[in-house]
């Protein structure tokens, strides 16, 4: 195993670190302005509509969907890399990959983490990051980006899930205002709404196993699936 033991200990009492600002930024280059992850043909299809069915929408990704899955594998990857385990992070990854529903979320993953991890490379690179690149090249999954960097990093994995699903959820309510399904406020009002549900699933996640992946939000999938032959689209997803 190559040694990839972060800098510094993964401890939560050191108070929130502002990286994870930087990283999960509208400005960090990784296109997630770009993406619906199927929302624009829920819009569409007239399912997202307003504040309450855009927040029950994304309130059913975060108990039960891909953004709950997104951060047990963003879990799996964080271990696998603070533990050394190259070879259990690229099972990982091919895992994320494969579990894509349609051909348009495996790009939104593929491009936003392929992005992210060669951002970090240039910009805040650490002893131990170019091993982790190589070890899942040439295609990742953007959680397992995530996971895999904040491991090597040294920042805490519980917070990492956090910051993840939070931005997770602006990213979506960014591209629902675009579509016009909601205001700017009600915007907030939604993500103000599923605070308590992000914090509810990621507490569990930095204790999970793969063996908690699984998903029963058919209806997003079929977004996904629908959007790729869209007539009128604004987004890549």
């Amino acid at each position: 195993m190559i040694d990839v033991a972060p800098r510094h200990v993964p401890t939560s009492d050191r108070g929130f670190d502002p990286r994870f600002l930087a990283w999960l930024s509208p400005a960090f280059p990784v296109g997630a302005f770009a993406y619906s992850h199927g929302l624009e043909w829920a819009v569409e299809r007239g399912w997202v509509r307003n504040r309450v069915t855009l927040t029950e929408w994304l309130r059913d990704l975060v108990t039960h969907g891909a953004i709950r899955n997104d951060m047990i594998l963003l879990a799996e990857a964080y271990r696998a890399t603070a533990e050394g385990d190259l070879a259990r992070l690229a099972e990982t990854n091919d895992l994320a990959l494969a579990l894509q529903p349609s051909a348009e979320r495996h790009l939104e993953t593929v491009t936003q983490g392929n992005a992210f991890l060669e951002t970090v490379r240039a910009a805040w690179g650490v002893a131990g990051l170019d091993a982790v690149a190589q070890a899942i090249a040439p295609d990742v999954a953007y959680p397992i980006a995530l996971g895999a960097s904040a491991a090597v990093h040294g920042l805490p994995c519980g917070d990492t899930l956090h910051a993840f699903g939070l931005a997770a959820v602006s990213n979506l309510t960014s591209a629902a205002i675009r579509l016009s399904a909601v205001g700017q406020t009600d915007a907030q009002r939604t993500i103000a709404a599923l605070m308590d549900d992000l914090a509810a699933c990621a507490a569990p996640a930095e204790r999970s196993t793969l063996d908690d992946l699984g998903g029963a939000v058919y209806r997003s999938d079929i977004a996904s699936l629908a959007h790729e032959t869209q007539y009128t689209r604004l987004f890549r997803s």
